[in-house]
């Protein structure tokens, strides 16, 4: 799929805008996940906002999407949002009782195609989801978005396993490949190795790609759209909390509350008025 250069700076504004209409929202809550929504950015706002086939959120033809890393869900939201399927001005009610907007995604929003919750189990739904539109004859997408704190997670070498026998090259897993996960970074917590030679070894085509390059992101989907016979996986290198510089690469800032003063220095850094 074309991106053009007007486009692209597009997308660069709206991730800009993005960061910090997200960030203003869990400083608002004074409650969820800055560092794990700031280095998916790049991957959701290409998908929904440039690639995906959405047309109306109950469209049967739709291309799914599961954040599997369900606490990036402020980022999902914001682009939910962009698409017309939530009003704008519910960002305010971030982590409110009565909101659609909940700490991690759930069915009651529209736009939703899978609650996300526990790690570990949206791969394997991605997966069944793909199944199906591929048994009804549809043409859709399937997107799973995963953290890599989450491929600690059993469950997800089994769906890994079980996807290249069902041929299913409507299914896309994307890796939010920032390296620090709640307590620490990936190598601290439970050494991945070698990412690539691993997903290979269960019989997925590998991308591996820079995970904030809209020009280079946007290349490897058209890859694994074109891939036939077998699942693709984009292992996409981020950042933690990409964006602001305090925020970036730091375990701390993986779901902690935005203070006053770091606030204004993260709108500071971003370019927004406080």
């Amino acid at each position: 799929m074309e991106l053009t250069m007007d486009r692209q700076r597009e997308l660069e504004a709206l991730c800009l805008r993005f960061r910090r209409e997200v960030l203003t929202a869990i400083h608002k809550a004074q409650s969820g996940h800055p560092g794990g929504s700031l280095s998916v950015c790049e991957i959701l706002t290409l998908l929904y906002q440039h690639r995906m086939h959405i047309p109306a959120p109950d469209d049967p033809d739709r291309d799914r999407l599961v954040l599997c890393k369900g606490h990036a869900a402020p980022m999902l939201y914001r682009n939910l949002i962009e698409k017309g399927f939530l009003p704008a001005d519910c960002m305010d009610t971030l982590r409110q009782l009565g909101s659609p907007l909940q700490g991690h995604p759930t069915n009651h929003t529209p736009g939703i195609d899978m609650p996300s919750g526990p790690l570990g189990i949206g791969l394997a739904a991605a997966q069944g989801m793909a199944i199906g539109l591929k048994l009804n004859g549809s043409p859709a997408r399937v997107y799973a978005v995963l953290g890599d704190g989450e491929l600690d997670e059993g469950a997800v070498w089994e769906a890994a396993a079980s996807a290249p026998k069902f041929a299913l090259d409507n299914l896309c897993a994307v890796v939010d490949y920032n390296k620090v996960q709640l307590d620490g970074t990936t190598d601290e917590i439970m050494p991945l190795r070698d990412l690539e030679a691993k997903w290979q070894a269960f019989g997925w085509h590998v991308i591996r790609v820079n995970g904030h390059d809209l020009r280079a992101l946007n290349r490897a989907f058209d890859a694994a759209e074109a891939s036939r016979g077998v699942p693709t996986v984009l292992i996409a290198d981020t950042v933690k909390g990409k964006g602001v510089s305090f925020m970036e690469g730091q375990a701390g800032w993986h779901g902690k509350a935005i203070d006053k003063d770091s606030y204004a220095k993260a709108m500071a850094e971003l370019g927004g008025a406080i």
